[in-house]
Order: structure tokens, then C-alpha cells, then sequence
């Protein structure tokens, strides 16, 4: 089983890979984690739906877009956690970073950092943020909760790994917060070549 031990270990001895993109919107989003008595959770958010965003409804970590008032990305993820759903990280709650990602389909680079929270906390959402729930990290990497699926997309059907959220959210989970938590697995010992693809 994970523990936060080696979680903390994995991400101290982790150098990120930054991308310099200067012609990409840039985001920076908020792994947040807490242990229980089973182990590691995660805490995920599921998205408004909006006509014309791309992220419409999906499940994601809080974060978004880099503004001129933030000085970085890591102080833009805080602020965007902040405003999504009401909680003010601390420095001593950041464990690391993961390796920047691009958008596999839109032009965008996401910076991703992974915070510690001593408990899971009272959260209050704005109107970006329909709801939020925690699910233990065994959950996903469990390969019965891993498929491949056909779904609509930007106006043509794609096919894509996703991790199944059954009893958690009716939503999956897929694209670009998919792929942070395989960087976020790979870090740990864990790769997609471990899972079954069902």
C-alpha cells in the first residue's frame, strides 16, 4: 500500500521537468492529498459546465489559467484553489512538483504541484465548482477501475484511457489530470504497463 512516506520521498528527490512555452496559455492546478487510516487520499473537484469550455464538467484538480498578479505558477494554483474552493494553502503543506505536461488536443501547459494536508478540510465552492470528493490513491490504481472508452469530444468521437470513479462521482477520469497522476504513479514505482487494459 502507498504511504505519505514514500510520497514525501518520491517528490523530494524529484527535479520537475519545466517547459518554457512562451506562445502556450500556462495553468497550474493543486494535488491535494491527505492520509487516513487507510492510506492516501486525493481530493478531486468536478467542473461547472459551461457553453464553450473545453473543461466543461470534468473532473480535474482546482487550478486554472496564470494571471499578471500571480508571481509564478505555484502562487497561481494556490490562488486558484483559494477561489475554487475556499482553502488557503500553506508552505509547509507543498511536498513537490510533477513534471510539466502540454495539452494533448488544446494549446495549453499545465504545471501541477502536490500538497499535504494534515486533514481533509471544511471546503466552500464557488460558482466554477459543482462538488468535490476524496478518493484513496489504492482506488486508482486499481486495474478493474482502468479502461479504454469512446466517448464525444470537441465534436468527434475519441478514445481514451480513463480510471473509472464508480461510487466516488458518475463521472470519469481522463486527459490532462490522467495523465498527472501517471507522472504522479511513475514517481512511485507504479506505470500504465502494470495495469490491465480492460
Amino acid at each position: 500500500m502507498l504511504t505519505i512516506d514514500q510520497i514525501t520521498t518520491a517528490l523530494n528527490n524529484h527535479q520537475p521537468k519545466t517547459l518554457d512555452q512562451a506562445t502556450t496559455k500556462h495553468a497550474a492546478v493543486a494535488m491535494l492529498l491527505t492520509d487516513t487510516a487507510s492510506g492516501p487520499e486525493v481530493l478531486f473537484i468536478r467542473r461547472a459546465e459551461y457553453d464553450g469550455d473545453p473543461w466543461s464538467g470534468d473532473v480535474a484538480f482546482p487550478g486554472g489559467g496564470i494571471e499578471t498578479v500571480d508571481a509564478g505558477p505555484q502562487l497561481a494554483a494556490e490562488r486558484e484553489t483559494r477561489e475554487e474552493i475556499g482553502l488557503r494553502l500553506k508552505p509547509e503543506n507543498r511536498a513537490g512538483q510533477l513534471d510539466d505536461l502540454l495539452g494533448a488536443y488544446l494549446p495549453i501547459q499545465i504545471s501541477c504541484f502536490v500538497y499535504l494536508l494534515e486533514e481533509k478540510p471544511h471546503l466552500k465552492l464557488n460558482g466554477e465548482v459543482v462538488d468535490t470528493f476524496w478518493v484513496p490513491l489504492e482506488e486508482l490504481l486499481n486495474p478493474q477501475r482502468r479502461k479504454q472508452a469512446s466517448f464525444e469530444y470537441r465534436g468527434s468521437i475519441q478514445s481514451h484511457p480513463i480510471i473509472d470513479l464508480d461510487g466516488y462521482c458518475d463521472r470519469f477520469l481522463w486527459g490532462i489530470t490522467y495523465r498527472l497522476f501517471e507522472s504522479f504513479f511513475s514517481l512511485l514505482g507504479h506505470n500504465s504497463r502494470d495495469f490491465s487494459k480492460k
